[in-house]
């Protein structure tokens, strides 16, 4: 893929595509920080007694949480967003394989962040190891 890959503007179908599938773990996400913030009891249990986690730590991975998702959904800083929101889900991806629990939806939650992303993204179908463009 060459330089006609990057000027190229992403059909309005991948465009759309990319922000429904980017809606997902951004709506998800948002709902999840929301709930760290209100601090409902069975949260908090689950946050303490689940995870183990200190109830002090709430807010503040509340707060990182949100302050990912939103340099995700702003389009200037969505790469960084893409990256911090990364980091966020192998952390939560970790939690929940160290108590042996179900992880997959933090993983697939970080496939859809990036795959929104590149759908929406041109510029970063040059870094894939395809040979084909995606259009």
């Amino acid at each position: 893929m060459g330089s006609e890959t990057q000027s190229a503007p992403v059909s309005k179908g991948l465009l759309w595509t990319g922000r429904v599938i980017s809606a997902v773990p951004v709506v998800m996400l948002l709902m999840s920080g929301i709930m760290k913030l209100a601090a409902p009891p069975e949260m908090v249990k689950a946050f303490t007694e689940q995870f183990g986690y200190p109830e002090s730590t709430l807010l503040a991975i509340a707060v990182v949480e949100l302050a990912c998702v939103v340099v995700y959904v702003i389009p200037q800083t969505a790469v960084l967003g893409a990256i911090l929101l990364t980091g966020y889900l192998g952390g939560a991806t970790a939690t929940h394989v160290r108590i042996s629990d179900w992880f997959i939806g933090p993983v697939a939650f970080g496939v859809l962040v990036w795959l929104g992303l590149l759908l929406r993204e041109r510029r970063l179908w040059s870094l894939l190891p395809l040979r084909r463009g995606l259009a």
